[in-house]
């Protein structure tokens, strides 16, 4: 550790060549911003699709199909599916995506009917305004995730064109859950009975909440096992392994990025360690004198270490809390089949930026540290 009184010199230090610092920090802000949107990205991913105890809904979709347009279910499956053991709930639901394929910008449509929605989402849901009496009201009204309502400037009482469909914003909702937040919940015979979409007594696929979510994998086969010999089979999983089945490409890509994170730490490293090397090299008569004065080479070696140290936080602050405004305000998700992966600003990717900036800038330091406490004082002035 180092005093705080040795810290001023420290800061003369680094000031002292300006261009050098600023070239320095920008260039490890840069590669900071990047090793923070890979983070926040694959962090989204995890969120998307990896399991956890709680998790009890489960997806009933059409055997063999990925994109919901090609995904047709006959709407009267619901009481069967209701009637098999540890099945809770159960909601019908039509989708309809701008986009199937992987895009930043799809506007999702979930139909879904209003007399089983208030009791199927009640405990995932917040309405941050509007009414729900008004969405029950509206055959036209939607409840839009906040995500989607800040990407596109909705509010409460606007109205805007999508998919085919002008839809009424009657509400805007909150949920933890990634897949509320970048959809619109419409009435589900609104997008059965709308132009180009007719198709009464169809569905895309059911929601399933399962009375303990210990029993999922059980429940999901007897759901097959009773529509199986039906004209449309059924494959149900969890929500999440859904998701990771339908967003299977993306995640090869997101974990490709993985690799970009740490070639963005490894150009961090670069940068803070040859500037700290170029200080150290340009300050040896200094080091002489300081020695002179009674400085140690264990007390110069830290103060070299904190002026890496100091190189990189600054940087790293810079470019992660560049990264994460940027996040916070574009509201990125990564939508594919209609499923959404949010890419948010996390204060966990500040936090994982500002330690790996710390430790980084650690390491720049130790060489040319170890190198300038081992200088004797008479080998210093003749190296000048």
């Amino acid at each position: 550790m180092l005093a705080l009184k040795y810290w001023p010199v420290v800061f003369k230090h680094v000031i002292r060549h300006r261009t050098r610092t600023a070239l320095t920090v920008l260039g490890v802000g840069t590669a900071m911003f990047l090793f923070a949107a890979v983070e926040a990205l694959q962090l989204g991913m995890r969120r998307a699709t990896e399991e956890n105890a709680q998790d009890s809904t489960l997806v009933v979709y059409r055997e063999n199909r990925y994109c919901p347009f090609t995904s047709r279910l006959p709407q009267y499956y619901l009481d069967r599916i209701a009637n098999v053991p540890g099945v809770r709930s159960v909601v019908p639901m039509r989708i309809v995506v701008s986009n199937c394929r992987a895009s930043l910008d799809v506007v999702t449509f979930r139909g879904v009917p209003p007399e089983l929605f208030t009791d199927a989402y009640r405990q995932e849901v917040e309405l941050v305004s509007g009414s729900l009496d008004e969405w029950r009201g509206r055959t036209d009204a939607a409840l839009l995730g906040e995500t989607l309502a800040s990407r596109r400037g909705l509010r409460m009482g606007d109205r805007f064109d999508a998919n085919g469909l002008t839809i009424y914003v009657a509400g805007i909702i909150r949920s933890a859950d990634p897949q509320n937040q970048n959809v619109g919940y419409v009435h589900l015979d609104f997008l059965q009975y709308a132009p180009g979409l007719r198709d009464r007594g169809v569905v895309t696929q059911f929601n399933v909440k399962v009375d303990d979510p210990a029993r999922m994998e059980e429940v999901a086969k007897a759901i097959d096992a009773e529509l199986k010999n039906d004209s449309d089979p059924t494959t149900t999983r969890s929500e999440k392994a859904f998701v990771a089945r339908a967003a299977a490409d993306v995640l090869e890509i997101v974990r490709f990025t993985s690799w970009m994170g740490w070639g963005c730490l490894a150009a961090v490293l670069a940068l803070v360690a040859n500037a700290v090397v170029l200080s150290v090299q340009g300050r040896i008569r200094d080091h002489a004198v300081l020695q002179t004065l009674g400085f140690s080479g264990g007390l110069i070696a830290r103060m070299i270490v904190a002026e890496g140290l100091l190189l990189s936080v600054l940087g790293g602050a810079l470019g992660t809390g560049m990264a994460l405004l940027a996040l916070h305000w574009s509201d990125l998700s990564l939508s594919n089949e209609g499923l959404s992966i949010n890419i948010g600003a996390d204060p966990r990717v500040l936090l994982w930026g500002l330690a790996a900036s710390l430790a980084l800038g650690v390491l720049a330091g130790l060489a040319p540290a170890w190198q300038a406490s081992r200088r004797e004082i008479a080998a210093c002035f003749r190296a000048v």
